[in-house]
This record gives structure tokens, sequence and C-alpha cells, in this order.
């Protein structure tokens, strides 16, 4: 965040022990006028990040904003582009971990449909562990995205458990974006049916199927490798 976004910091908060780790950033906030607090409780910080896992230093950041996939989507530089749409995802942890993975394999966006509640939260920014800054969240309309993506050259994969085409046998286009389906029901059938083509992760059988960000992750891989 201060790396990429210093101006989103409202205030700080941290322990004794992170003020020799963090001084580029306490100096950043005097000479800019925000606030930051010593805490003596490692309590506190869980309170105010909502976990244990705090590292000792919380920040009340502004969100990025959700631009619109209509205005964001002309912006898109040309040639091989990967995106992620996401129906009906809502673990936040689920979240953090696909963000950290699409950052990593250079994914342009998380798409998120427009009635999703579905937003990034302390919990999932955390899990990201840096990607949440890296990788836009855009807001779908209603009823165009599908065309819209189309008309930028984009072709649209179901990832499904089963019944898709073999991911690690399939040439995937350079321009994809992979519809991932929610944690339990997977996606919807109709929109799984408009799409152009349906991948599965081929593997042993001893489990059903892979979590929803470890899926992900694999789908990411192999079309990061056939880009290059």
């Amino acid at each position: 965040m201060f790396a990429r976004r210093p101006e989103a910091i409202r205030k700080l908060y941290l322990t004794e022990a992170r003020i020799p780790d963090l001084q580029p950033l306490l100096k950043w906030c005097v000479a800019n006028r925000v606030g930051y607090r010593v805490v003596e409780q490692d309590a506190e910080l869980a309170r105010l990040a909502g976990s244990g896992h705090h590292e000792g230093v919380v920040a009340d950041v502004l969100r990025r904003p959700e631009p619109a996939l209509a205005d964001w989507l002309p912006q898109l530089a040309p040639g091989p582009q990967c995106l992620l749409w996401l129906d009906g995802v809502g673990n936040p942890h689920n979240l953090g971990a696909i963000l950290r993975s699409s950052a990593h394999f250079g994914v342009a966006a998380v798409l998120l449909p427009a009635d999703a509640d579905l937003s990034l939260s302390g919990a999932a920014a955390r899990v990201a562990e840096g990607g949440a800054e890296a990788v836009s969240l855009v807001r779908m309309g209603p009823s165009d995205s599908i065309d819209l993506l189309r008309s930028a050259g984009f072709a649209l994969a179901a990832t499904v458990v089963e019944g898709g085409q073999d991911l690690f046998a399939t040439q995937l286009p350079e321009r994809l974006v992979y519809v991932v389906g929610a944690e339990g029901e997977g996606m919807d059938r109709g929109l799984a049916a408009e799409c152009d083509l349906a991948l599965s992760i081929p593997g042993s059988g001893a489990v059903e199927s892979l979590n929803v960000a470890s899926a992900t992750t694999v789908f990411l891989a192999a079309w990061a490798r056939g880009s290059r």
C-alpha cells in the first residue's frame, strides 16, 4: 500500500517493535500529517484488523475505486491478456488468495458481477499479500458484459469440475476470460453455456475437486505458460 498508494493511508497503528522497520512510512506520515499511534497490546491491533495475523501494523486506508467494465476495457493494452470473472465467489480468504495468484501471473483485472456483494475487505487484502494493489477490481454491467469482452477480442472459458476440455491439452486463446464459479455450487449453468469453451483440470480422482483459489492458480499458470 505504501509503495503504490500512500495517499490512500488515513491512519496507522503499530506496535513499538515495528518502529525501526517502518521508519520510512512513519516519516512520510509526519511529513503528510497522517496520524499514527503506537499501541501496547497486540489485542488492540487484532480488534482493528479483525484478525490476529496483523504482524504488528494496521493501516486505515481508502479502497481503490471499482471502475465500470465499459469504462475500463477500452484502456486495456492489446495483445495477450487474462481476466478473471468471479461468478458467486464470496469467501474473502478465497478472494485474497485469487488476487495473490492473479498478481503473480499478471492478470489485468478481476471482474465482479453488477449485483455481487463481493468487494475487497481487510481480510482479503491481507491474504492477497500485496496482490490487491496490483490487480484491478472491475465492476460489470447487468447485461452487456459478454458482448463487451468479445468485442475486445476475448474468449470466455467456463471452469468446470468435470466435462470440460483437458486444460493441459488445450491451446488457450491469447485474450482469455476465465469464468470461476462459487465455492460450493459452482458457476451458473446458463453463464457456462454462453462461454466459448469449458475447461477442466485433470486429476487423480482421489478428491472431487480443488478449492476455488487453488484451481484458479492452476488455470492461470496454464494460461501464462501458453502466452509466452
